[in-house]
């Protein structure tokens, strides 16, 4: 069945084994049971725990985090999750944002703070995550599901490749998932599916320096020289500081003849590396 054994929880997040349990004990999330009987956790229950994981390392005491979370799900309305709130430590308070409302969950107390409404706007908004009637269980959107990608890259790639994908179901021309996804598949060996995701980066942002010159590499991957010095001499006209690009292009110029170019290029190579940006 689909979903997330303890096993990679615990990779993605960093938490041990025991840690993820412990909070399934403590009824932070409720994820299903699969064939065996062993732990199936959902996106939302990610959700949750990455939520815990941060008040931990704030340095709350793991006790006042289950405690807090407890009294917090008792708070909230039958059936709303606790990814419908923004939650975080503030020096050694635990404290809840919905909206303009914040509130202290371990003791229930309303706090009146001037710059709630900032700290508002900075929060994932609960309508952005709920279903119509804000009451359901909450829905990621395209840039929630790209950050989440970005995080599982390193340690679950298979997962990442699949967030993204997900961004792009809800968003087709989210620039940033197309880049990034077009870099995984041609590192898994398929520069035509990644020259087919810049591209739509490209239209999507135009003026996108990364997506032009990850373009550039794919093209030459490809056999295809002459797009591929093109994509590269685009890309330090949109970014003149991509040293890359600058060394692609005078290799390519190099082989085709052209020595003044690749002397230009290697160039201004050469003075990037003195002079990082």
């Amino acid at each position: 069945m689909p979903g997330y054994g303890v096993r990679e929880v615990s990779k993605i997040l960093g938490l041990s084994a025991s840690q993820v349990r412990s909070y399934v004990r403590a009824g932070f999330v409720a994820p299903e049971r699969g064939a065996r009987g062993e732990y199936r956790f959902s996106f939302q229950d990610l959700l949750v725990l990455r939520t815990a994981q941060g008040l931990v390392a704030a340095r709350i005491p793991g006790g006042r985090v289950r405690r807090a979370l407890r009294r917090l799900r008792e708070q909230l309305p039958e059936g709303r999750s606790l990814t419908g709130v923004h939650i975080a430590a503030e020096g050694d308070r635990i404290v809840v944002s919905e909206g303009t409302s914040r509130w202290q969950p371990e003791s229930g107390q309303a706090l009146i703070d001037f710059g709630a409404t900032d700290m508002a706007a900075n929060a994932i908004p609960a309508a952005e995550w709920g279903t119509a009637s804000g009451m359901g269980p909450p829905l990621p959107g395209p840039d929630d599901w790209y950050e989440w990608a970005c995080e599982l890259e390193e340690t679950a790639p298979e997962r990442a490749l699949e967030a993204y994908r997900r961004a792009l179901e809800l968003e087709p021309g989210h620039a940033d998932a197309l880049v990034n996804l077009g870099r995984m598949l041609h590192a898994a060996g398929a520069p035509a599916a990644a020259e087919a995701h810049y591209r739509r980066a490209l239209a999507a942002r135009p003026d996108d320096d990364t997506a032009m010159f990850n373009l550039g590499v794919a093209l030459e991957d490809l056999g295809r020289g002459e797009e591929a010095l093109a994509a590269y001499e685009t890309a330090v006209g949109l970014e003149p500081g991509c040293a890359d690009a600058h060394y692609n292009a005078a290799r390519l110029c190099q082989a085709q003849g052209r020595t003044a170019a690749a002397l230009r290029h290697l160039k201004a190579y050469r003075q990037l590396l003195r002079h990082p940006s």
